[in-house]
């Protein structure tokens, strides 16, 4: 396998790439060792988020869970991102990288916040997940803060901050950057670049011309990598993470990961995307779907069959169900929707809180359930 120096340190233009659009591969030099298991079950994990995606989209058009952000065409970026880490690692996401949740065991708590439950956060923190953002960019200075937290404890462990390439438009990105970059962080930023960010196309976002090249400025590695390939995801992410655990007894150094990959579906459920994106350039990308690719390496390879891949679809759908139905049946306290309105409540938060009770009190609980 290429050296990690030799991983990170690509021209600007150039991209890591192990299989093709058809599932071959084209670098078999940069192949992971990784066993026929751990294979599989990334595929299985990659199947398990496009039905989380697909499940999710129809709960909410049936108006039983609130918006959501779509992660299709993205599977391959995450899961192959996420198994390069060590389950201790610290992992920041925006809010589209359900991956990273389904990677690290998919508590089923986490359809709670979709449902618009806090406590759908709690399960995350035991798995060393922070809650997704819906602020844009706002946690990548609080990952470098872990990061150097960590560090100054001399834990062998590093932090990973997903985020999309709008992101890489608000201050708090170059903050974090610099930061990183002057003072040693064992940090990974993980940039998917999914073509979109909202209506705004990746060329009117920045003008350079990958999001990689911007760690030039803040004096570290940046690559890209072909984020609908997640084997190569794998490797590089994975040499990202050793040059963060002081190599050789080194500081550690930052990396930023630019993930070429597509948005297939709506930025969020209450998004159009037909009003400002063509149909072609969405069907030229399913022609990179990651899971085909990966699929079909699997077949090709000896490690994937018809019955084994129904089985995963079948354990996937049954994990999903009982999820959703823990989820639905979950007993939330309607008060708690005042809690953490302010932190000190105000008197109109009060006055509709007391409103709230009277009427609760008045017509029971029964008057607040959804028919």
């Amino acid at each position: 396998m290429a050296s990690t120096d030799d991983l990170l340190s690509l021209e600007a233009d150039e991209r890591v790439q192990i299989l093709d659009s058809d599932g071959n591969v084209v670098a078999p030099d940069l192949l992971p060792d990784l066993s026929d298991e751990t294979l599989v079950s990334m595929f299985r994990d990659m199947r398990f988020c496009r039905r989380f995606d697909e499940r999710m989209i129809s709960l909410q058009r049936q108006g039983r869970i609130g918006t959501y952000a779509s992660l299709a065409g993205q599977e391959g970026s995450q899961i192959g991102s996420m198994y390069a880490l060590s389950e201790k690692d610290i992992v920041s996401y925006q809010y589209r990288e359900h991956g990273a949740v389904v990677a690290r065991g998919f508590p089923w708590e986490y359809l709670l916040y979709w449902a618009g439950h806090e406590d759908g956060h709690i399960a995350l923190a035991d798995r060393n997940v922070f809650p997704l953002n819906i602020s844009i960019a706002d946690h990548l200075p609080h990952v470098v803060g872990v990061a150097m937290a960590m560090d100054y404890r001399d834990e062998s462990r590093i932090a990973v901050a997903h985020f999309g390439d709008g992101a890489t438009s608000e201050g708090d990105f170059h903050e974090a950057m610099n930061f990183a970059g002057v003072f040693d962080v064992p940090v990974v930023f993980v940039c998917n670049n999914n073509q979109w960010a909202i209506s705004t196309p990746r060329e009117r976002q920045t003008a350079s011309r990958t999001f990689a090249q911007k760690a030039d400025a803040y004096g570290f590695d940046g690559v890209r990598v072909d984020g609908m390939d997640p084997l190569a995801t794998y490797v590089v992410t994975n040499a990202a993470r050793e040059k963060a655990l002081k190599p050789s007894n080194d500081a550690p150094r930052p990396t930023l990961i630019e993930a070429v990959q597509y948005r297939y579906g709506a930025h969020t459920t209450a998004d159009d995307p037909s009003v400002y994106r063509d149909d072609a350039e969405v069907d030229e990308w399913r022609e990179k779907d990651p899971l085909e690719r990966f699929e079909s390496f699997l077949y090709e390879t000896g490690r994937l069959d018809d019955e084994r891949c129904s089985t995963i679809d079948e354990e996937v759908d049954a994990v999903l169900a009982e999820a959703v139905e823990q989820m639905e049946s979950y007993g939330a306290d309607p008060n708690s929707m005042f809690e953490y309105v302010y932190a000190n409540q105000t008197r109109n938060v009060r006055k509709q809180h007391d409103a709230f009770q009277q009427a609760r009190d008045v017509h029971g609980d029964e008057s607040f359930h959804r028919e």
